[in-house]
């Protein structure tokens, strides 16, 4: 069953915007696009000896310093994955991140953090496995997706660089 199925099957409610490949939160800043719901940056990462992955969504203002959230989080030192760790976790490439992508990772092997920042009920955009595409879906509809795969989250202070 395809994403949007699957929403639909769940009656959540989206979204849908089309556009030129997004690869990073700068990439949508040159085009200047205008979408509903909450811009979001997501960060794919692994603790020191990548046994830990987490998908960390965040605004895209944010310059998240890793050395204390990993204090924060009590992770041992926290890094960017591969790309290669991406494909084997989340099914994905690079440029193609969001929280969509934990409906690939069937043993939950990846993490869920929500910046709580953005965690105040307004939607929040998302590529749907494709960056040609965002689709803005409400905090309620993303709990429901959540619910439905099974996947635990937190909602967390994201430390940012001074």
């Amino acid at each position: 069953m395809s994403l949007k199925e699957l929403l639909r099957r769940l009656d959540i409610d989206f979204s849908q915007y089309q556009h030129p490949p997004l690869a990073t939160c700068c990439d949508a800043d040159a085009l200047g696009l205008i979408r509903s719901g909450l811009r979001t940056k997501n960060l794919f990462l692994r603790n020191d000896n990548g046994k830990r992955h987490f998908l960390l969504v965040t605004s895209p203002q944010s310059s998240v310093d890793l050395r204390r959230l990993s204090k924060q989080m009590g992770v041992s030192r926290l890094g960017f994955a591969s790309a290669a760790r991406l494909d084997k976790y989340l099914g994905i490439k690079p440029g193609h991140v969001s929280l969509l992508a934990l409906g690939n990772d069937a043993a939950a092997e990846v993490e869920l953090w929500l910046d709580d920042s953005l965690w105040c009920g307004e939607a929040l955009q998302c590529h749907p496995l494709d960056n040609q595409q965002t689709w803005a879906i409400a905090a309620l509809g993303i709990e429901k997706l959540l619910a439905h795969w099974q996947r635990p989250w937190q909602v967390i202070e994201v430390p940012i660089n001074d």
